[in-house]
């Protein structure tokens, strides 16, 4: 577990999925990419070990959440369809990484980041990827995500999603 004070990173819990449900779809629903909670309980049972949330300490409120998974390298899960079972990889794919609204701009996207690459580094992944949606491949560049725009996006990403990957230090 960590966090930043007001914060705390830990494993999702059975109990958590309300919240993650309802952030997933505030975050999506209108742009049409939400995947509801049976996609993303298969995504959570593929690597519960490799899946957060972003508690507020004083309430114990579930404010975002972050999901990984190993999938093969240049490939990604289809938002459309839910998994039907687990790869061996070496690439860790951080699936969905959500905020509650208020809270986006603070870094705590930075710090789930932070949490998840420490952990596969720990767990002896070779690099972390995913598919970033509505331009955010832009501010993913700056913590060192390289586009691969030659790799096929499922179309239930949006029109705008890039896959990237990023190695992981030794």
């Amino acid at each position: 577990m960590s966090g930043d004070g007001e914060f705390l990173i830990r494993r999702l819990a059975d109990g958590d999925w309300d919240a993650v449900v309802a952030l997933e779809h505030d975050a999506y629903a209108a742009d049409g990419l939400s995947e509801g909670e049976q996609a993303l309980r298969s995504r959570v049972a593929c690597s519960p070990e490799t899946c957060f949330v972003l508690e507020q300490r004083d309430t114990g409120a579930v404010r975002g959440y972050l999901l990984s998974l190993p999938y093969p390298p240049l490939r990604c899960p289809d938002l459309a369809v839910a998994e039907a079972g687990a790869f061996a990889s070496d690439n860790l794919h951080v699936h969905d990484l959500v905020l509650a609204e208020e809270l986006r701009g603070r870094e705590l996207a930075a710090n789930l980041m932070e949490h998840v690459q420490a952990r596969a580094v720990e767990a002896g992944f070779a690099q972390v990827s995913m598919v970033a949606v509505r331009g955010s491949d832009i501010l993913l560049r700056f913590y060192g995500y390289r586009a691969h725009r030659e790799v096929a996006v499922p179309a239930s990403y949006g029109r705008r999603a890039v896959y990237m990957s990023k190695p992981l230090a030794d």
